[in-house]
């Protein structure tokens, strides 16, 4: 039992049943609204869109007695649920983001819950050949007899996260309506823009007012996640020389045989998504556009350690001034800008937060489970700038893509474990120390790094 807790939350609850019920209703509500997010945009939030599901959460949120509800400039809903025990103890927060991925079509979806799922293949309508498989998710297979949630096949479900917003709305309604529990003082947070990686504006840890927090933006049953990538961004931009092509014999420079080469001088065996797994870390380009006469080229560098992640930084850099160097007539710049950083830096300098989440795990008959997340969460950036936020599951599978799909008994379990992980708090006699190492925060400050011939 980690420190400062009792062998027994006081009261605690098991009337839990309806959950599935609510869970399943709430997701597939907020999932038919539209709200992806733009990584163009310079707003916040990045789409106009995504008000339709904040707005709806903050009525919400008022309207089942939340306290201090607030929909902030930069898009983010707080909300306050007043402790019922140890008014001196911890705030916890729980968050999830209201954004799906702009990388994958996410109008008009179509929920469709697969009752008691009975194994075998998912066939999605809108597009037969959208097939989830057992055989191909080992997963799936273990969820035989639950509710599954997909979407129809051409479009996301949005369970990431949606799943972790329509738990965190079921929670906040359970606890107000039971008094009884004992818990301290909870906050609600939902953010915009986690997927383009801008779900925490520089005013939320303030805003915020917890001692610890947890996002529910995580996958399988019992899934505690205290280590991510840490990220960086990379911009490259070829500048050629244009000159109409019937006269441009020993004149043109065109930019998209530049931006080709610099393409295909990087790694393609290794140091890319698709062949690393595990702890290894890649350089992605996910964006190319341009004409002849300039090009842009979009990636994005992960690796769970920072001298790692420099070295792909590094690598980047070199690529682009060897083909300005055998080019010097065009310009290229090469602009590397941070992102977040793996929260493990900080949290295992206090573990207490995943302690107590894998306890509340244990509690209710679930084996807890921690390994790197090849990704990040909210919850990356709050850990750096002083906030512990580690991520809980909610059952998202396959996401960004049409075969995401989401068990409502693994959304409802989530549930559970936050009741239960509020109430182990509540009998905590101290707050996490707050984590902010000179020398890591200042690795953790954007580099900017422009390369020109």
């Amino acid at each position: 039992m980690p420190t400062g807790t009792t062998s027994e939350p006081r009261g605690a609850a098991r009337a839990v049943s309806d959950f599935n019920r609510e869970v399943e209703e709430r997701f597939i509500r907020y999932a038919l609204i539209d709200t992806q997010s733009d990584e163009k945009s310079t707003t916040s939030p990045s789409t106009e869109k995504q008000y339709h599901l904040l707005r709806l959460l903050t009525d919400e949120l008022r309207s089942i007695g939340a306290r201090d509800v607030t929909l902030t400039k930069y898009g983010a809903v707080l909300g306050t649920i007043p402790g019922t025990a140890n008014a001196d103890g911890p705030t916890v927060a729980l968050l999830a983001h209201v954004d799906t991925t702009p990388q994958f079509n996410g109008s008009n979806v179509k929920p469709i819950v697969h009752r008691s799922y009975a194994g075998g293949d998912i066939v999605l309508p809108d597009d037969p050949s959208v097939v989830l498989s057992p055989s191909q998710s080992p997963y799936l297979a273990s969820k035989t007899g639950d509710d599954i949630i997909t979407a129809s096949g051409t479009t996301l479900l949005g369970a990431d996260d949606k799943a972790g917003v329509a738990i965190v709305m079921t929670v906040a309604r359970y606890l107000l309506q039971n008094p009884h529990l004992p818990h301290g003082p909870v906050r609600i947070c939902f953010t915009p823009d986690e997927e383009i990686g801008r779900g925490v504006h520089r005013d939320l840890p303030d805003d915020l007012r917890t001692d610890v927090a947890y996002t529910l933006d995580g996958a399988e049953l019992g899934e505690i996640v205290y280590e991510t990538f840490s990220a960086d961004k990379a911009h490259v931009r070829v500048q050629g020389v244009s000159i109409h092509p019937g006269q441009a014999k020993d004149k043109m420079v065109n930019a998209l045989h530049l931006a080709a080469k610099i393409v295909d001088t990087l790694p393609h065996i290794r140091l890319t998504p698709e062949t690393t797994a595990g702890r290894e870390g890649f350089i992605h380009i996910y964006e190319m556009s341009g004409n002849a006469a300039s090009a842009d080229l979009h990636f994005i560098l992960r690796d769970f350690e920072l001298d790692e992640l420099r070295r792909h930084g590094e690598l980047l850099q070199q690529v682009c001034a060897a083909i300005q160097a055998a080019e010097p007539r065009a310009r290229i710049t090469c602009t590397i800008t941070s992102q977040y950083r793996n929260m493990r830096y900080w949290l295992e300098k206090d573990m207490r937060p995943v302690e107590l989440a894998r306890e509340a795990c244990r509690r209710l008959g679930i084996q807890p489970i921690s390994k790197p997340t090849r990704g990040g969460t909210d919850g990356s950036r709050l850990t750096e700038q002083g906030v512990p936020t580690p991520n809980l599951f909610t059952g998202m599978q396959n996401i960004h893509g049409p075969r995401e799909w989401v068990s409502v008994q693994d959304m409802a379990r989530a549930a559970e474990m936050c009741v239960e992980l509020l109430q182990l708090w509540s009998v905590s006699t101290r707050a996490p120390a707050a984590q902010r190492d000179g020398s890591a925060q200042l690795k953790a400050e954007a580099e900017l790094v422009d390369w020109a011939g």
